[in-house]
């Protein structure tokens, strides 16, 4: 049997298993059984935190489809609170080895539990080649794609996984994310496929997004999506560089520095419930 804690920031929920002190095969095959939501735990995906010979700990990701990831905003917060409740750890600043490189956690605690965690995200990728996007503009802010019925233009960031952001004249909540998603994911020009953010500008210090995750679909939050969509939201004009990002899960306060060209993401993580995963994979 396997140990594992189910938790989510905003809702973006995966299981956590902690894979230092626990020997997990089959991994791909494990995240598609875990995440099934009538026959396994449910959740987005499956996180390992493992070990790591270059930071304090290794984030390994795995969609609901089985497919590995590169990153996770919701994820690694939730990591640094497992390794910080669970006792793997008494430091309050961690750097987290990712597949999008190291990140750095300073965890916020409350009555000695992590409540919020704030986490150094990196600087965004704006060459289209490092995306990857088939694109000759660089940063990449006017491609149009013709998705079913709707022509969209977009904006590619990838915050170490590919993100492409639309702003659209609709109210948001009433978009069919998951129509227009499904088809954006897949579109030629995303050799690796891409992540799809759709957003409303509120004002110059808020958005509101719903995404469309690559291998996963539509979830109530995504924290690289958040980051992305601010660096698209500066870069087209429409807001600072501090802003709250309104998702369907909740918020994220998102600061892309100007002095470091670091972006910042602050949000909360939580913990759901412990249990053992017993079937054979």
């Amino acid at each position: 049997m396997i140990e594992f804690i189910k938790m989510h920031g905003l809702g973006n929920d995966y299981v956590y298993m902690d894979a230092i002190n626990q020997n997990i095969e089959n991994r791909n095959e494990l995240a598609k059984k875990v995440s099934d939501r009538h026959f396994g735990i449910g959740s987005d995906g499956l996180i390992l935190i493992c070990k790591s010979n270059i930071a304090d700990f290794r984030m390994q990701m795995f969609n609901s489809d089985g497919t590995e990831a590169e990153m996770c905003g919701n994820g690694i917060r939730c990591v640094g609170k497992f390794v910080y409740d669970n006792g793997l750890t008494n430091k309050k600043n961690l750097r987290i080895e990712t597949l999008a490189g190291i990140k750095e956690l300073e965890l916020i605690t409350k009555n000695e539990k992590v409540e919020e965690v704030k986490v150094d995200m990196g600087e965004p990728i704006l060459e289209p080649e490092r995306i990857p996007v088939v694109s000759e503009e660089s940063p990449v802010k006017n491609l149009k794609l013709n998705l079913l019925d709707k022509n969209l233009k977009f904006t590619c960031v990838s915050m170490g996984n590919p993100h492409a952001i639309t702003i659209i004249d609709e109210d948001v909540d009433k978009f069919d994310v998951e129509k227009y998603g499904k088809v954006a994911e897949i579109n030629e020009v995303f050799p690796k496929r891409t992540n799809v953010e759709f957003i409303n500008i509120i004002d110059k210090n808020k958005i509101k997004m719903r995404v469309w995750e690559r291998g996963a679909g539509e979830t109530l939050a995504c924290g690289t999506g958040a980051c992305a969509s601010t660096v698209a939201s500066f870069l087209n004009g429409y807001t600072d560089r501090n802003i709250t990002v309104e998702l369907l899960g909740g918020s994220l306060k998102i600061e892309w520095n100007k002095d470091n060209n670091h972006i910042y993401m602050t949000g909360p993580a939580t913990s759901v419930f412990k249990g053992f995963y017993d079937e054979k994979v």
